[in-house]
């Protein structure tokens, strides 16, 4: 068993957790957590918490992946699995703004970090990122929060996806994240093409990445050193293709 204690406004995932996970789990190609028990607050812990199934498994390191390319496709078929289930009566997503709707923090998040980001290059790939057509279909299930720590593998495949608290309806571009979370860019192109994504699809998705990189770097440059570290490395990635995709 493994206990999550979310705190302040994310321990209202637990009742979302705890009621949609046991009916998406079927449709998925790889285990999620399996609900067992709700707590409630009491004295020492002032918010709603929850005790899962445990799931074995190691958290990669997008720097040292033993089988990118298989672990490519293996996140495009779990990504593939999750956007094609029924989403009726499905919760929106806490990330199912659209791209525009996240400029002014974007733009605010580039303005503190002078020094530590190319802002210029920054700026640019957002721009560009905001000029991509809108997702036209309807929303669909999405992770929305597909990072290295809300993985787990095994002999460098992938085992498991956890930590469901962004679950919910939004544009399926947003976990297109992964690619550049965690995924070597000689492989993102094996993965775009497992996912088949469109290009309208690809731009939203380095959008996103982009935005939440930036908000991460924001959040932890003096907090947590791992995180911060990731959120640079993202931010590079993906000025290093949006320039790329330029020349």
């Amino acid at each position: 068993m493994k206990g999550r204690c979310p705190r302040h406004r994310a321990a209202h995932d637990v009742a979302k957790e705890h009621h949609w996970l046991p009916r998406l789990a079927p449709s998925l190609p790889v285990a999620v957590p399996g609900p067992l028990g709700k707590g409630a607050p009491a004295e020492g812990y002032p918010w709603q918490w929850s005790v899962y199934r445990w799931l074995d498994g190691e958290t990669p390191d997008p720097g040292r992946l033993s089988a990118p390319h298989a672990l490519a496709v293996d996140l495009a078929e779990f990504i593939t699995a999750l956007h094609r289930i029924d989403a009726a009566d499905g919760p929106p997503s806490y990330r199912s703004e659209s791209l525009a709707a996240r400029d002014q923090a974007t733009r605010a998040a580039v303005a503190e970090l002078p020094g530590l980001v190319d802002t210029d290059a920054a700026i640019a790939a957002w721009e560009a990122a905001l000029q991509a057509p809108a997702w036209p279909g309807p929303a669909v299930w999405i992770h929305a929060d597909l990072q290295p720590g809300n993985l787990l593998t095994a002999r460098g495949r992938l085992g498991a996806v956890i930590d469901f608290g962004c679950l919910g309806l939004g544009d399926p571009a947003v976990d297109l994240i992964v690619a550049w979370y965690l995924l070597p860019a000689d492989v993102r192109g094996a993965f775009r093409t497992a996912l088949g994504a469109d290009d309208a699809t690809w731009a939203r998705g380095r959008g996103w990445a982009l935005s939440i990189a930036l908000s991460e770097l924001r959040y932890y440059r003096d907090t947590n050193p791992v995180m911060a570290a990731l959120a640079r490395q993202v931010i590079e990635e993906v000025r290093i293709e949006h320039a790329q995709a330029a020349v």
